[in-house]
């Protein structure tokens, strides 16, 4: 599909970079868009919807028309109390894209289309992105085997092209991209973005401590630890991360009660001490700043599209 026409001349490559829980935040989500890759971040990253308010401020006074949109994710979860307060802001303050989960909310599309916006539902199965499809959503990001985080277990080569057969609209690939050669490949399996998580964590401007990204660097992808029972919702973890918390990643207990996203941000082992990761991070080797990271993919992705391109006059 051809790029959002209001995203036109701003965004100079089809990366989002993905919102993360306790670790995206204003820095890093400007970076991004100053050097031309949507950024985005959780609204829960904020404990209060006045704080939340705060960053939607800072935004504002951070980013231009030349610059790419920024996207916020919000929960659409019955554990989610702030659900409603969070999205009037959102509302007021025009966000040019919203990331829902766990849930898609016609009226949550509907209130976000009221002024322009754009929204995004992400999903683990082709069930899920007809429900999504039905809520009117303009985007669907399949969240494919081996991504960071809540994600589901189907390959992305199945995943996409069961997607596209129920719904027209953009498709943001997620699992596994750590490069701009990803981003290609991602591309050339039918998706119009590349959503990457992981190897943002491992820039500056991420609000994870240092120990977090020096635990991406030394990983592979056998590192990861798919598990319901740190979250309450199957999810992708770093095996080091759970040892150091004193458990065993082969033996884990059931987490009683399942995700309650009212009291989440009480940040008790999940996600504070329990660092997430995808499979990804096994190529990830170094810390970048966030815009020299964007510019890095950016133009990986563009030499492969020109060696892609090569091929394939060659074989004509």
């Amino acid at each position: 599909m051809a790029m959002p026409k209001q995203w036109e001349g701003r965004v100079r490559g089809p990366i989002i970079a993905a919102p993360m829980f306790l670790v995206s935040n204003p820095e890093l989500t400007t970076a991004c868009c100053r050097a031309g890759v949507i950024g985005s971040f959780p609204a829960l990253n904020q404990r209060t919807t006045e704080g939340f308010v705060e960053w939607l401020e800072t935004m504002h006074g951070n980013l231009t028309d030349k610059d790419a949109p920024y996207a916020v994710n919000l929960i659409v979860h019955k554990s989610n109390p702030r659900l409603q307060a969070d999205l009037e802001q959102v509302v007021r303050y025009q966000v040019p894209l919203v990331i829902t989960s766990l849930g898609a909310a016609a009226d949550v599309v509907e209130a976000v289309h009221s002024y322009g916006g754009l929204v995004f539902h992400d999903v683990v199965n082709a069930r899920h992105a007809e429900k999504a499809a039905k809520a009117g959503v303009d985007g669907i990001i399949p969240v494919a085997a081996g991504a960071g985080g809540h994600a589901g277990t189907v390959n992305p080569f199945a995943l996409v092209p069961e997607i596209r057969r129920v719904f027209d609209g953009y498709i943001v690939l997620s699992g596994c991209i750590s490069s701009g050669d990803g981003v290609a490949a991602a591309m050339a399996l039918g998706a119009d973005f590349a959503y990457m998580g992981t190897r943002f964590i491992a820039t500056q401007e991420a609000n994870a401590p240092d120990s977090y990204k020096q635990m991406l660097l030394e990983a592979n992808a056998a590192d990861i630890v798919y598990t319901p029972n740190i979250s309450g919702v199957p999810a992708n973890f770093l095996r080091a991360s759970i040892e150091k918390a004193g458990m065993d990643p082969d033996n884990l207990a059931p987490k009683e009660g399942g995700v309650d996203f009212g009291t989440e941000l009480s940040a008790g082992k999940a996600w504070k001490d329990i660092w997430s990761a995808g499979q990804g991070a096994g190529q990830i080797r170094d810390i970048p700043a966030a815009g020299e990271l964007c510019q890095r993919l950016l133009a990986e992705y563009r030499a492969t599209c020109e060696q892609l391109g090569s091929v394939r006059s060659a074989a004509a």
